[in-house]
């Protein structure tokens, strides 16, 4: 699929949600005293943060410990919820029946909204129908892009895994690859498994999956060096995680493999592996907007009834391609923890 008729497609969405904000702060901004009502409020310390009653929201993700992703992805919500008057209540669970019982227990204390991601849609579904049951508006981010509206979410704010997966194997071809092994460190997540999927549909060589402990890193590494002692043939080991393809450097010394090493998602230590030419290139989904944004979005439906995407299209925050060309610009972000 060509992605910038993908990208062309969700345009609306894009343009609906900015609209939205940008509606909201002009209104915020105007008054009968016109710009110097403007510039006295400016001096304001409490300009530029809503004056809503407050609000309490819940984010509940499928994190595991360790997991630094998700560490932007919380600093994104955080930083919505400061501007917008909200509590933001953050809890995660791997395992998808306990992260569902995290959205009931969000449910039992009368939240104003909740955020939740589907890696495991199926499991979250009774949760979620709860939570709506009690009329309180669920949205969606980072996985699940393939079931939020089967689930009946009011939105959805993230990547198309497997449009990013179907890039990665074009880049992969691009850049010579022959045989890629596509390392998957939590079965039965969706969004993984679309990841691995899109990069086999467009990846013209040969590309074979393996499964890894994501908890426990150690593992992860003896897992890879193994896979690549025993097949010498693998020239590109993909990754779907940053503190993955840190890993599997590592892992690639110990097998003495020349196998090269790129991966899905940032962080401040993959930027420098980019530079440093130990992996060539990342893709990019921008988690800290996917937790701004669904954060945000909760405070524009209760205090204006915006949907973004008009309920019926995602939000997408990627995929966007680091390597050597651009990646001095993002490691300053990343050096900040918000990329």
């Amino acid at each position: 699929m060509d992605r910038s008729a993908h990208f062309r497609s969700r345009r609306p969405a894009l343009v609906v949600a900015a609209a939205a904000a940008t509606a909201l702060v002009l209104a915020g901004c105007s008054s009968g005293s016109g710009g110097k009502k403007a510039e006295e409020d400016g001096a304001n310390p409490a300009a530029g943060k809503a004056n809503t009653p407050r609000m309490t929201v819940a984010l509940v993700t499928h994190q595991s410990a360790g997991d630094t992703f998700w560490d932007i992805v919380r600093k994104g919500a955080e930083a919505a919820a400061a501007k917008d008057n909200i509590k933001l209540v953050y809890s995660h669970d791997p395992d998808a029946g306990r992260q569902a019982g995290l959205v009931q227990n969000a449910v039992d204390q009368k939240v104003d909204g909740i955020a939740v991601t589907l890696a495991k849609p199926d499991a979250m579904k009774d949760a979620v129908g709860r939570a709506k049951a009690a009329g309180i508006p669920v949205v969606g981010l980072n996985s699940g892009l393939s079931d939020w509206k089967r689930l009946g979410l009011l939105q959805f704010f993230g990547q198309d895994e497997t449009v990013a997966g179907e890039a990665f194997g074009k880049k992969l071809n691009e850049v010579g690859a022959k045989k890629a092994v596509c390392v998957i460190q939590e079965q039965g997540n969706v969004g993984l498994t679309q990841r691995c999927d899109g990069v086999k549909k467009t990846f013209t060589g040969t590309t074979e999956t393996l499964y890894v402990n994501g908890a426990d890193m150690p593992s992860v590494k003896s897992t890879i060096t193994a896979k690549l002692k025993q097949d010498k043939a693998i020239d590109y080991v993909v990754t779907l995680g940053a503190p993955f393809a840190l890993t599997a450097v590592q892992s690639v010394d110990d097998a003495g493999s020349r196998a090269r090493i790129a991966t899905f998602d940032l962080n401040k230590s993959l930027t420098g592996a980019v530079k440093k030419g130990t992996v060539q290139f990342a893709v990019d989904q921008q988690p800290y907007l996917q937790g701004y944004l669904a954060i945000d979005s909760l405070w524009l439906y209760k205090n204006n009834g915006n949907y973004s995407g008009g309920g019926e299209q995602p939000v997408l925050t990627g995929p966007a391609f680091v390597d050597k060309s651009n990646v001095d610009r993002i490691a300053e972000f990343a050096a900040k923890g918000t990329r």
